[in-house]
């Protein structure tokens, strides 16, 4: 799926603002994506804010919020009903040629993927919030990546849902 030219500036201007929530309901979408993936009913959602995943009994919120602060964990566990979640987040400032180069590896792969939603944020090509969902054996996974070019920082998570 090609990425979606965003017509409304991003809120989260830097990595820092983003927080990690679970079980919000679903805030305004600048794009939306349904799937079914693994058997489960799948929406990926691009925020102004960054991003939300809604799969199965999971609701996961990416996003500069008010009144929560910023700074995603490294990990966070969870069960929900059968099913076991686990996040992973990672944060990295780039050199300026690297961080256009892997801002173009985000792109391609989220052009080039069946399960994905991706969107470009006006003012810069390199402003892209990406989102892909694959499945797994006992479950699916999903990936993200929000770019920050002013900063050069590239913040990617990894989210495992699995039936126990």
């Amino acid at each position: 799926m090609s990425g979606i030219a965003l017509t409304a500036p991003y809120q989260d201007t830097d990595a820092d603002q983003l927080s990690f929530v679970l079980g919000r309901s679903a805030h305004e979408a600048l794009a939306v994506r349904d799937l079914t993936v693994a058997g489960l009913d799948v929406q990926l959602r691009l925020l102004g804010a960054s991003h939300q995943v809604f799969a199965g009994p999971v609701r996961e919120t990416v996003a500069c919020l008010p009144g929560v602060d910023g700074g995603l964990p490294e990990a966070a566990a969870r069960d929900f009903d059968d099913w076991t979640y686990g996040f992973r987040a990672h944060v990295r400032r780039f050199h300026p040629q690297e961080f256009s180069a892997r801002v173009a590896r985000i792109r391609d792969r989220a052009e080039g993927h069946p399960q994905a939603l991706h969107g470009i944020f006006p003012g810069s090509p390199e402003a892209v919030t990406a989102l892909t969902v694959e499945p797994e054996s006992a479950g699916l996974s999903w990936r993200t990546w929000h770019t920050y070019p002013q900063s050069r920082r590239i913040v990617a998570t990894h989210t495992r849902l699995e039936a126990r």
